[in-house]
């Protein structure tokens, strides 16, 4: 099953993440299929940069979100609240 997750980077206590797509048994930051975009909490506001277009096909395609990422998605507009 396909997920469309958030994989931490960034240093210690400065989490920055990226959007991705990858199966659902593989580690939180380990194998991925693509990136779909970037999020910054530490901004105020959160900065989110998606690309949308790709978010829209693999959620056409069966992949789904975690429960943060389509908080995110419901913010930008691309799911419906």
């Amino acid at each position: 099953m396909l997920k469309i997750r958030l994989r931490r980077t960034g240093a210690k206590k400065q989490p920055s993440y990226r959007l991705v797509v990858a199966e659902s048994t593989a580690p939180r930051d380990g194998t991925f299929l693509e990136i779909l975009g970037h999020y910054n909490p530490l901004t105020n506001p959160a900065t989110v940069q998606l690309k949308e277009e790709r978010v829209k096909e693999w959620l056409q395609r069966g992949a789904l979100p975690t429960e943060r990422v389509e908080r995110l998605l419901k913010k930008q507009g691309l799911i419906p609240a």
